[in-house]
């Protein structure tokens, strides 16, 4: 009899040890989804200044950004376009924003109302964004890919009286690059 009291007992602080880890890893998980949430305000509070510097910290050596328009750009090439102002963020809201954790990497969906200018041209719209972030040895988490995707605005199709849809033209107008 004694025997069946004590190993309930131990069964039963196993599970509330099992029971209170679990609670910790939620909580930190929590904690590391809000640290992210952080730096995505403070990325955007750089893209808006053309805080280069704080860009550079931010980033990892091997970024990569993929522009709306499928430009890919390199840390250098990105921070280059900040500092000599080829591109110039004067609005960023952002919402419904998604953090995902995978182990040492966090992955960030978007969306943004974004108004400047890439290279002369407006970028203004709504995009939705990806941004993933790692956990590097240092303890710092690094901006190491980016995508952005313009949000097309729906327009009513513009039918001609025999029903055809009028053609695609040309020449299309290659978008600015937004990130």
């Amino acid at each position: 009899m004694m025997a069946v009291v004590l190993l309930t007992c131990f069964v039963a602080m196993m599970g509330a040890q099992q029971a209170q880890a679990a609670n910790k890893s939620h909580e930190k998980k929590h904690d590391v989804k809000k640290l992210v949430e952080a730096l995505e305000e403070q990325w955007r509070k750089a893209q808006l200044a053309g805080d280069a510097a704080t860009m550079d910290r931010m980033l990892s050596e091997d970024f990569i950004g993929i522009s709306m328009s499928g430009q890919v750009n390199t840390k250098a090439q990105q921070l280059e376009r900040v500092r000599t102002r080829k591109l110039v963020i004067s609005k960023i809201e952002l919402s419904d924003m998604k953090v995902k954790l995978l182990g040492s990497v966090a992955i960030v969906t978007c969306q943004a109302d974004v108004e400047g200018t890439s290279e002369g041209a407006s970028v203004k719209g709504k995009y939705r964004y990806t941004r993933v972030y790692q956990h590097v040895p240092s303890g710092d988490w690094k901006i190491t890919s980016f995508e952005a995707t313009r949000i097309q605005q729906h327009r009513p199709s513009q039918e001609k009286t025999s029903g055809a849809t009028d053609p695609k033209p040309e020449n299309p107008v290659e978008e600015p690059r937004f990130g």
